[in-house]
């Protein structure tokens, strides 16, 4: 027996259709764990030869990645009758020939049995994937809200985990956006409620103020086509302006502006709880804006004001100080005094 290299949806069709049951490793040549799937793969076809065992290449055959629901390698999956029964993910060989054992073995019983019966349709078996996770949307809408691009990926832009996310990521970093990335690796819940609540069953996933812009195949398209740039841009509306004019936009919203973590009512530092304490005492209004959720505003300010920490209070679109100035008016009585004479300059 041997495992059989899929080049196509037809071939691996035609082995649902010509064997019992069929165990299919997706794999990607970067990626080492893979190496011993392909071992245990091997092993395994040997010992049921009436099962079929193919390798899918997952980015080379991306129609046929999605069509599975994979967006991890190695990645097993084990059909019958064309639907999908059973799946590994990760690793793990043993895991993978217990479950063969389960399956295959299963499968080719039913095989022998319905072999002197008439043909009928195969029933439908639920796939591993049928029960949908609860999802919970509130948690999901403000992590989309947290930054203006953000990329749902395997890893981060410094360091992506798979190839799809890598490609993605270097398409947007060519269009010279700005964005942000969640590692999805790092957080199960947010992985599969995000797949239900966009129904979009693969990652990476490409978010533009909160709405779906596409996955791989739809972004390398587009990057291909010279068109992501000018498409995320028309996503943003105002956001796409300069990062410049943005920032003096949104100094000149306010007559006195802190820039801080979190909010007057729970600021996420010690740094910004006593500045908002001291600008409360001076007892003159003031607006907030929470840098935790912006991320390029929170970077592009410390480039434009010069200022390397938050922190930062404006007057009239001009930096006053941070924490340490703030404090140091306050504490000799001089700080609401140095904000209305700016005030009124």
């Amino acid at each position: 027996a041997t495992v059989t290299n899929v080049a196509s949806q037809v071939q691996l069709d035609a082995l649902s259709k010509n064997y019992p049951a069929v165990v299919v490793h997706f794999w990607a040549d970067w990626c080492e764990p893979c190496k011993h799937m392909d071992v245990a793969l091997e092993k395994l076809a040997i010992e049921n030869p009436h099962a079929s065992f193919a390798r899918v290449q997952a980015e080379e055959l991306p129609t046929i990645t999605e069509r599975y629901n994979v967006d991890t390698v190695p990645f097993c999956v084990i059909i019958k009758g064309e639907v999908v029964i059973d799946t590994v993910e990760g690793a793990n060989p043993p895991e993978l020939a217990s479950k063969v054992a389960l399956h295959v073995k299963t499968a080719s019983l039913s095989s022998s049995l319905n072999s002197s019966l008439t043909p009928s349709a195969p029933t439908p078996t639920p796939t591993a994937s049928a029960a949908k996770p609860e999802v919970d949307s509130a948690k999901i809408e403000k992590l989309l809200n947290s930054a203006s691009v953000l990329l749902f990926m395997k890893g981060n832009k410094n360091e992506p985990r798979c190839g799809f996310s890598s490609k993605v990521v270097a398409a947007l970093t060519e269009t010279k956006i700005p964005f942000e990335t969640f590692d999805i690796l790092q957080n199960e819940e947010i992985r599969q409620g995000l797949k239900v609540y966009s129904n979009w069953p693969t990652y990476p996933q490409l978010y533009v103020k909160g709405e779906l812009l596409g996955g791989c195949d739809i972004i390398l398209e587009m990057a291909e086509a010279g068109e992501l740039k000018e498409t995320i841009q028309e996503s943003l509306g105002e956001e796409s302006k300069d990062l410049k004019t943005r920032i003096q936009e949104l100094l000149s919203s306010a007559d006195i502006l802190l820039f801080m973590k979190g909010d007057p009512k729970e600021p996420r530092c010690g740094f910004s709880r006593k500045t908002v304490e001291a600008l409360e005492v001076a007892g003159l209004p003031f607006r907030t804006f929470d840098i935790l959720q912006n991320e390029e505003i929170r970077q592009g300010l410390k480039e434009y004001s010069n200022w390397p920490t938050y922190p930062q209070l404006y007057v009239k679109g001009e930096l006053l100080g941070g924490c340490d100035i703030i404090l140091e008016m306050h504490q000799s009585g001089e700080l609401k005094t140095a904000i209305q004479d700016t005030l009124a300059a």
